[in-house]
């Protein structure tokens, strides 16, 4: 299968790039970064993306013109933002993967955080990263929030309690009514805390990841499965047998 990586000189590109070259089955024939001609990926099965939002939604329609399936790794996609996709590549005779995390880690935290959700009164995230991240909160923790409200309202659980009434910001950034709280810091890569509480007790899942290796197997996995999914698939546990 031929592939090309879009973002290929950042950290994550370069990565990706790497574990393309390394897998007996597959073919890295481009590596486009920005300001670079997307020309030499018309000859790609697959364009992995790992840009940023200004660009990726600009990327994907050239993928859809063109009959490439895309996997997708940058964040940063709303629910509009991803209907923008599904529309995109309607009729396009490609399909198209976007994932809020590769991780096979990070993706069982959210699995546990949902089972957990609908148990625990109050719930809240925090999502550490290096200080070069350019969003935040991270698409990892907004999905992982959006999650827990949708387990929560299914449970019949109310507002988690919070009495503040005098904020300056302390309470980070709320997510369909789940409080979600973000660190940047100098020595850390990915990390993510989901905290819940009851009377008398509390649960803390944690996940992390110290090297961008740790998003190649779900990443490679993508690849592979693309061709056979049809249209948008939002998120990879199916192919990894989570959930």
């Amino acid at each position: 299968m031929k592939v090309a990586v879009f973002g290929a000189k950042g950290r994550m590109g370069a990565e990706v790039c790497r574990a393309v070259e390394e897998a007996s089955d597959l073919e890295l024939v481009a590596a486009v970064d920005a300001g670079e001609d997307r020309t030499p990926a018309a000859a790609a099965d697959v364009v992995v993306d790992f840009t940023v939002p200004d660009v990726v939604l600009d990327n994907l329609a050239w993928c859809a013109e063109h009959g490439a399936h895309a996997v997708v790794g940058t964040t940063g996609f709303t629910p509009e933002r991803l209907e923008h996709v599904r529309q995109l590549f309607a009729g396009s005779g490609a399909n198209v993967i976007v994932a809020a995390n590769y991780s096979i880690g990070a993706l069982l935290m959210m699995h546990w955080a949902r089972q957990a959700a609908r148990h625990y009164e109050s719930v809240e995230v925090i999502e550490l990263h290096h200080p070069n991240k350019v969003d935040a909160p991270s698409g990892t923790a907004a999905t992982t929030a959006r999650e827990i409200a949708a387990a929560r309202a299914e449970a019949g659980l109310g507002p988690v309690p919070d009495a503040t009434t005098q904020d300056e910001g302390a309470r980070g950034a709320v997510i369909d009514g789940i409080h979600v709280h973000g660190v940047r810091l100098r020595g850390l890569f990915a990390n993510q805390q989901v905290i819940f509480g009851n009377e008398g007790e509390g649960l803390t899942i944690t996940h992390n990841s110290y090297t961008r290796a740790s998003y190649m197997p779900g990443v490679l996995a993508a690849v592979r499965a693309v061709p056979r999914l049809p249209g948008l698939t939002v998120g990879i546990e199916k192919l990894l047998g989570i959930g």
